[in-house]
Formats: structure tokens, C-alpha cells, sequence
């Protein structure tokens, strides 16, 4: 991966992070303040919200660190698994997060259950989202193991020569 890339890729995670982290400020502050105008109950909200954004905060830590390995050209490592395990339990909790929007947001729907149906979709593609991840973890897993082996075959070969 090249600098420009990986520079690039690394200001927009740390404007992602700067973005989530006011939005927790505004949750908070309008959790303190107990503003409640609106037809739905905005606590529950305000802290899924909030707790969306930490699901955020850690996937995009977790992707800094495995920037930084590719970077290094470590990524091919039983180290880099923690980080991929970090992607896909923030996507599931995201995933988990908007299924409690839609169950809290459900009860204003009864007029028309086409959106809760819809926002019902919105969380299985983002499950979907964490199985493709899980499915890329399967690949480093089998791209860490034949690196070993081939490390493995060198060191054999340089016993031979």
C-alpha cells in the first residue's frame, strides 16, 4: 500500500473519529439537558446512539492498526487477527444497535410497518457486512498459514543449499 494511500485513508478515519465523537457530545449534552420534543423516546435513542459510535470508534481504531501493519507489511500475522476480530464485533454491534432503533422506532410505524420491515433489512445487510468481514478473516487465516509454510520450506531449502 502506498504512503499517499495509506495517508489518505488515515485522514478520513481520524475525521470519521472526530465526527463520532461530537455526536456523543451532542448525545450527552442532550441527555443532560432533557430536551424530550419529538414523538419518540429520545433517551433510548440518545444512547443508542452513543453506543453506536463507540461500535464506530473501535472498527475505526481497529483499521488504523491494521493500516499501519499493511503498511509494515506485518498484516500477514496472528496479530492482526485481534484487529479483524475488533471489525467484525463492532460491525455485529452495530448491527445489533439498529435492530434497537428499529424495535424503538417500531411502535410509531403501526400505520405503515413498511419501514420497520425496511430498517429490519438495513440491519441483516449490515450483518451481512460482518459475515463478508468474517469471510475475509478466513482468507488472512489461510494467507498466515501458507506464509508459514513457505518460511517453513525456505528455511528447509537453505539447509539443502
Amino acid at each position: 500500500m502506498g504512503k499517499l494511500t495509506v495517508r489518505a485513508l488515515r485522514a478520513v478515519l481520524a475525521v470519521v473519529f472526530v465526527g463520532t465523537v461530537f455526536v456523543q457530545a451532542v448525545m450527552v449534552w442532550a441527555l443532560v439537558t432533557g430536551e424530550t420534543e419529538g414523538s419518540l423516546p429520545l433517551t433510548p435513542m440518545r444512547v443508542i446512539v452513543m453506543l453506536g459510535m463507540v461500535a464506530a470508534q473501535v472498527a475505526l481504531a481497529c483499521v488504523w492498526r491494521l493500516t499501519a501493519m499493511v503498511r509494515r507489511g506485518t498484516v500477514f500475522s496472528h496479530a492482526a487477527f485481534r484487529y479483524v476480530d475488533g471489525v467484525i464485533g463492532a460491525i455485529t454491534a452495530a448491527a445489533v444497535l439498529w435492530f434497537a432503533v428499529t424495535a424503538v422506532n417500531a411502535p410509531g410505524q403501526r400505520e405503515d410497518p413498511g419501514v420497520t420491515v425496511i430498517m429490519g433489512g438495513i440491519g441483516l445487510a449490515v450483518l451481512g457486512v460482518a459475515l463478508i468481514v468474517l469471510v475475509l478473516r478466513m482468507l488472512l487465516a489461510q494467507a498466515v498459514a501458507r506464509d508459514g509454510e513457505a518460511a517453513q520450506m525456505r528455511a528447509e531449502l537453505d539447509e539443502v543449499i
